[in-house]
C-alpha cells in the first residue's frame, strides 16, 4: 500500500499488512514481526512499510495504542544478514544514505505518531530490533530477553537510527556509552534495574500483560496521552522555562476537550469516566 493511501484519514484498523502480521481490536493494534525461522529480521520492505504505516498512525481514527513484539519466542534480530547487509557491502554513498534516512525515518515515525507504542520484548532483540525497542514508549520484556546495540561489532558505530540521543535518555550516558561502544548484550533484569524496560514477566504473561497495559490506555483520554507523548518529545530540547510555557498551553487546549469535560462531571457523581478521545 503506498505512503499516500496510508497517509489519509482513516481508519487502520483493516490494514493489510504485507512484510509482518497486524491485528487491531479495541483500539489496540499489535505489530507482530514474523519471520520466526531467522529471528524476525528486517528486511528493506519491512523497513518501508513499518515507516509508512507509523507515518499513517498519525492520522488513524480507530487506533489508541501500538504494541511491537516478534513471533517464535524472539522480538528482532536487527537488519537480515542476506537481505540487507550483503546488498549494504556493495552500494554507493547515496545508496547507503538513503538506506540509513529510511531506518531512522521509521523511529520518527514511532516518536511522531500520537499513540503510546508498547514493545514486548522476548528472547532476542538485537541491532534494529534494540532500536524499535528503544524507541517505544514502553518496554515489557521476558526474563529470556537479551539486549544487544551491537553495531561496533560489525565495524558501524554506535550512532545508529538515533541512539546517542535516546538511550542516554532512557538509562543514563554512562550506561548508554558502555553498551554501545562494547555492542554487548544485557538482561532483562539489568533492563529493568536501568529503566529500559518498564516491568519483567514471564514468557506465557508477556503479551497478555502488554495487551491489558495497552488496553488501559486505549481506554483512557487518548487526546491527552497524544499530548503527553508530544511534549516528551519536544521538550528535549526546551529549557525549564520554555518546556513549562508549552506545557501551560498544552494543558490548557486539552481542557477544551470533552474528555476532561467528562472526568469532571464523573467525578462530580462519583462515577468512573468514560473517555472517548475527543
Amino acid at each position: 500500500m503506498s505512503e499516500a493511501v496510508l497517509g489519509s484519514s482513516r481508519p487502520l484498523a483493516e490494514y493489510a499488512a504485507r512484510h509482518f502480521l497486524w491485528s487491531a481490536q479495541g483500539g489496540v493494534a499489535t505489530i507482530t514481526l514474523n519471520r520466526p525461522e531467522r529471528k524476525n529480521p528486517l528486511t528493506f520492505d519491512s523497513y518501508a512499510e513499518l515507516r509508512d504505516l507509523f507515518r499513517a498512525l498519525a492520522h488513524a481514527s480507530d487506533i489508541k495504542v501500538v504494541v511491537v513484539t516478534g513471533a517464535g519466542g524472539n522480538f528482532c534480530s536487527g537488519g537480515d544478514v542476506h537481505e540487507i547487509i550483503g546488498p549494504l557491502t556493495k552500494m554507493a554513498m547515496p545508496e547507503l544514505l538513503q538506506f540509513t534516512r529510511m531506518t531512522g525515518d521509521l523511529v520518527k515515525a514511532m516518536r511522531h505518531c500520537r499513540q503510546p507504542v508498547i514493545a514486548a520484548v522476548d528472547g532476542i532483540c538485537a541491532g534494529a530490533g534494540a532500536i524499535i525497542a528503544m524507541a517505544a514508549d514502553l518496554r515489557l520484556a521476558t526474563p529470556m530477553a537479551k539486549t544487544a546495540f551491537l553495531f561496533t561489532r560489525v565495524g558501524l558505530a554506535g550512532c545508529d537510527m538515533g541512539a546517542c540521543a535516546l538511550l542516554p535518555r532512557i538509562i543514563g550516558q554512562g550506561r548508554a556509552a558502555e553498551l554501545l561502544y562494547t555492542g554487548r548484550s544485557f538482561s532483562a533484569e539489568e533492563g529493568e534495574r536501568w529503566g529500559f524496560f518498564n516491568r519483567v514477566v514471564s514468557p506465557a504473561a508477556l503479551l497478555p500483560e502488554t495487551q491489558a497495559l495497552a488496553q488501559t490506555l486505549a481506554e483512557g483520554p487518548t487526546f491527552a496521552h497524544g499530548m503527553t507523548k508530544n511534549q516528551m518529545h519536544v521538550e528535549w530540547d526546551m529549557g525549564v522555562d520554555e518546556a513549562i510555557e508549552a506545557e501551560a498551553q498544552a494543558q490548557a487546549i486539552c481542557m477544551q476537550t470533552q474528555d476532561f469535560h467528562r472526568a469532571f462531571h464523573a467525578f462530580a457523581a462519583k462515577q468512573k469516566p468514560r473517555f472517548e478521545g475527543n
